[in-house]
């Protein structure tokens, strides 16, 4: 600690006498100045040890040698621990598989959405909402991912997110919703890793399905890997670069009466991805975004089964979504009301569905039996984590956080032709709701980040 009110020797000083009472001759100017250094230090020693001597709560505060300072310390080691996200890998052997990819779904939180529901976000403070802030915490976090490929959703600030991801060596595409809405999908993938093949949108508009949007790219892994990718240790190992890969962002509709809405985006979603997978040669497909349906609902089976009977289910809770009818548009939390969602039930009397929910649902009328050809897995599903972060069935309790609804509606899906090696696990439901809502000083978005690496099932014999 340096001694602000000690005073060294000045340099013009006299010379002092020698051992022997005469006056040092130039030769020993050194050794002078030694013991000039000597003194000095012989003072700031002094000065600390008596600082050490003050009384006790700045002596603590100073040296941190306090049980109180100590106790502070472990309760904020503890709650950094609590805060992080750990990854799970899978148990089977792995190192087998030379091609890898680690995917990140990520609803962002739009800037504008987040100024329209000031409700939704009552007890998080003003700061954490500032888009600038947010956006670097979204950017830091997902460096620390060493993602390989990115699908957000809800980005109405595309131009900031493209300018921060370029200088981190992604390339991007964005689609804006159609309609009022400024928000929309965005895809980034590793300019050094992949090479973009293919991109179309789905404008849903032209089908009758609202105004979402949803995007499909075709990427091919490069040849090399850089000696960049191979210092960050992005997840990407290099043998066959002829390996290509469909990959799907959406953002499905809110509204949770519209069942027949949702059915019908994803619906058509699977649809061109699979047209695509097939077209490139049957290469594997990705399927990543905000669903917003709970694990338990009828949406979710039917990505889970190929099939769905829409008969069975009641238009409006086709995404599981429970409306509080005393509080009109609050939804509650889905492992709270896991036991009062049936899972494909058949019932006596089916439900009704007008031939305009029918068309809507399943693209034609009088249609009940809904159908796709991807054979796809969750990511999460496919690697056990722990009771304290995943449900009954293996999904993420929590995938989204505010104020009036916390549950999961974000999934990574893949095809048969991929294998998860490891997910990151997400939080748990107490150290959640100890933030008293999402964006916190940690996490920039009132979702969490859905992150899981990815194998080539073929090891590359694929050409």
């Amino acid at each position: 600690m340096t001694n602000w009110n000690h005073k060294p020797p000045r340099e013009n000083s006299p010379p002092t006498l020698g051992s022997k009472g005469k006056r040092p001759s130039q030769l020993d100017h050194s050794r002078t100045e030694t013991k000039r250094r000597r003194l000095v230090s012989k003072s700031e020693t002094s000065t600390r040890m008596h600082y050490r001597s003050l009384g006790s709560s700045n002596r603590f505060e100073a040296f941190g040698s306090s049980s109180r300072t100590r106790r502070n310390k472990r309760i904020r080691k503890s709650s950094s621990a609590e805060c992080s996200r750990k990854w799970v890998f899978s148990s089977r052997d792995c190192l087998e598989y030379k091609d890898k990819v680690v995917v990140v779904s990520y609803n962002i939180l739009g800037v504008e959405n987040a100024s329209k529901h000031p409700d939704l976000y009552s007890k998080v403070p003003p700061n954490f909402l500032e888009w600038d802030q947010r956006k670097m915490l979204i950017r830091e976090e997902i460096n620390i991912y060493s993602a390989s490929i990115l699908c957000l959703q809800e980005v109405d600030h595309f131009s900031d997110l493209d300018e921060l991801f370029q200088t981190d060596g992604f390339k991007g595409v964005y689609k804006a919703r159609t309609g009022e809405a400024r928000d929309g999908c965005a895809l980034f993938w590793k300019d050094n890793l992949f090479t973009l093949l293919h991109q179309e949108n789905i404008e849903f508009r032209n089908f009758g399905l609202r105004d979402n949007v949803a995007q499909l790219c075709v990427l091919k892994m490069k040849h090399a890997q850089s000696d960049t990718d191979k210092r960050t240790h992005t997840s990407v190992t290099p043998s066959n670069r002829n390996q290509s890969i469909v990959v799907g962002n959406i953002h499905v509709l809110f509204n949770p009466n519209r069942g027949d809405i949702k059915l019908g985006q994803v619906r058509l979603f699977l649809e061109n991805a699979y047209k695509l997978s097939q077209a490139w040669g049957g290469i594997p497909v990705v399927i990543a975004g905000d669903l917003n349906s709970v694990p338990q609902s009828a949406l979710y089976e039917f990505l889970s089964s190929s099939k769905l009977d829409i008969r069975l289910h009641d238009r409006r809770k086709v995404s599981g979504q429970l409306e509080i009818p005393s509080r009109g548009g609050v939804f509650k939390s889905h492992f709270d009301n896991a036991a009062r969602i049936p899972m494909s039930i058949s019932r006596p009397l089916p439900y009704r569905w007008s031939n305009e929910e029918s068309r809507l649902a399943a693209g034609s009328e009088g249609i009940s039996h809904l159908q796709h050809h991807l054979n796809l897995c969750s990511a999460y599903l496919g690697i056990p984590g722990s009771s304290k972060t995943r449900d009954a069935s293996g999904e993420p309790l929590v995938t989204s956080y505010h104020s009036k609804f916390m549950g999961t509606v974000d999934y990574i899906w893949h095809s048969q032709e991929l294998v998860p090696v490891r997910v990151l696990e997400t939080l748990p439901v107490n150290v959640l709701r100890k933030t008293g809502g999402l964006p916190s000083e940690k996490w920039g978005s009132d979702h969490l980040a859905l992150v899981c690496e990815l194998a080539f099932a073929n090891d590359g014999k694929r050409t």
